[in-house]
């Protein structure tokens, strides 16, 4: 067969044919483009949220200041707090964690609001552009691939003879803000020495958080839809492993500090995974599984506003821009209701949920509740092949019943053991996980393409306003609480 095979190409040779590689099937290379995206999504929320996260995990020590001093590498995680009152049945820090929590969520609340503005201003990538080798002309690209170099975010164009990119190799002025705000917010805050410049560092790590979802978000416009469900994922697991890695590190005698400074690699893992994992966006056709549900689509405006150039975004008008909004408003109020609700438990709830019955000390308890709402919100988050809710108020009424039920616990104290508090963490963070990925999927699937960038965009803003809005109102409820004899 070899002699065969050998005969017959030099046959071929002497009669002027050129042998050539045969090229890789499309469909393979499609679906390595496909898991590279997709593992660069997770990652991308992965990272995006840790620094979020442990700052949240981390909120009752930077309250307390527990911090190492000079050299020493290893401190009791778990001193004796410092009561706000010593006739309160509570034992409460003179500062709720929700400041924590605001410090974590207004720049991000700032950096929403603004967003669907002007942050299409701000391009993905840097006037260097994308690299590659070799030139692409029109007919092969569809007529409308490549990615603009210097221009708007997501814009996407249609040019003779230039260069496809398959790999992000410039920089961008989003992505390294975010990354350097990142590792600047954990070196600040493991080397602070009052409460004050720890909460500076949280202000980093919430403009990092707000400014890598947003792009991020409008970014997997330009990409299949499965990359949503694998950001979600991604986002979770940051809550997950962010919530554990310092549970588990403190736990394991290593000081605060240091916790947070060997957390260092996770930005530079961020930067890494959006340079050199991501392939370039193209068009997308969502075929599969999906066409059916793209069929039915019902866009989000109707046949009065004008039709705009299809991926471009940052050529709406505001009228557009409006008119869009308001068809998310569906999508947007019950995810504010439901972070509204689990934040207030969170922020407002856990230091006041405390068991005295219990061989955990109060800083453990806390540790403890923030990883199980992260683990729930993990596996919800991961669950959107398993199950697809359509109706996201559902989630919101149930979450608030959460609330009410935890909020006449602290008042009564009628749940006798911890374990039962474990449970129902865990039930809240399935159910602001499964908002979350939900909503966005939904989103998704109702918007058509030239405006969906801006409607990823613009709902970013539910989970932030309604996290703004609880910590809000668990500051005074801290206070009032802790004044209780």
């Amino acid at each position: 067969m070899g002699g065969c095979a050998g005969s017959r190409r030099r046959l071929l040779d002497s009669e002027g044919e050129e042998t050539t590689p045969e090229p890789l099937p499309p469909l393979l290379d499609r679906r390595g483009a496909l898991w590279r995206n997709m593992m660069g999504f997770w990652l991308l929320g992965l990272c995006n949220n840790f620094s979020y996260v442990v700052m949240l995990s981390a909120a009752h020590d930077i309250l307390s200041h527990q911090r190492a001093s000079g050299n020493q590498s290893h401190v009791d995680p778990d001193p004796p707090p410092t009561p706000h009152n010593s006739s309160s049945r509570f034992d409460c820090n003179s500062v709720s964690t929700a400041a924590v929590l605001l410090a974590d969520i207004l720049p991000t609340l700032v950096i929403k609001l603004l967003a669907p503005l002007g942050l299409h201003l701000l391009p993905y990538r840097s006037e260097w552009g994308w690299q590659e080798e070799g030139q692409v002309g029109p007919e092969e690209r569809g007529g409308r691939e490549g990615y603009r170099s210097g221009g708007r975010g997501g814009e996407l164009w249609a040019e003779a003879d230039l260069p496809l990119p398959s790999q992000p190799l410039a920089l961008s002025p989003r992505v390294l803000v975010s990354g350097v705000c990142a590792a600047g917010s954990f070196i600040l805050v493991a080397f602070s020495h009052s409460v004050g410049t720890s909460l500076c560092g949280v202000v980093l790590a919430s403009i990092s958080s707000g400014l890598g979802e947003v792009t991020f978000l409008a970014l997997t416009a330009f990409y299949p839809r499965a990359v949503i469900s694998w950001w979600s994922s991604g986002t979770g697991g940051a809550g997950l492993l962010g919530a554990l890695s310092y549970l588990g590190l403190t736990q394991a005698g290593l000081s605060p500090q240091h916790t947070l400074l060997s957390m260092l690699g996770i930005p530079a893992l961020l930067l890494a995974s959006y340079f050199f994992l991501l392939t370039s966006p193209e068009p997308q056709d969502p075929g599969g599984e999906e066409e059916a549900e793209t069929s039915a689509r019902q866009p989000l405006i109707g046949s009065g506003v004008p039709e705009s150039k299809p991926d471009s975004s940052s050529s709406l008008s505001l009228q557009e821009r409006w008119t869009v909004f308001k068809g998310l408003l569906r999508y947007i109020v019950p995810l504010v209701l439901v972070y509204f609700a689990e934040y207030f438990i969170n922020q407002g709830l856990f230091e006041l949920l405390f068991f005295r019955n219990t061989s955990l000390s109060h800083a453990q308890q806390y540790r403890w509740y923030q990883m199980l709402y992260q683990a729930g919100v993990f596996v919800s988050r991961s669950s959107l092949h398993c199950c697809r809710i359509r109706f996201t108020w559902v989630l919101a009424l149930l979450q608030c019943l959460n609330l009410a039920f935890l909020l006449v616990d602290v008042w009564l104290s009628f749940l006798p053991s911890i374990y039962l508090v474990f449970l129902i963490i865990l039930y809240e963070g399935l159910l602001g996980g499964a908002a979350y990925v939900n909503t966005f999927h939904n989103i998704a699937l109702k918007t058509s393409d030239e405006h969906r960038e801006f409607a990823m965009a613009a709902a970013c803003i539910s989970d932030t306003l309604g996290i703004s809005l609880s910590g809000l109102l668990a500051l005074p409820l801290h206070d009032f609480l802790c004044h209780l004899s």
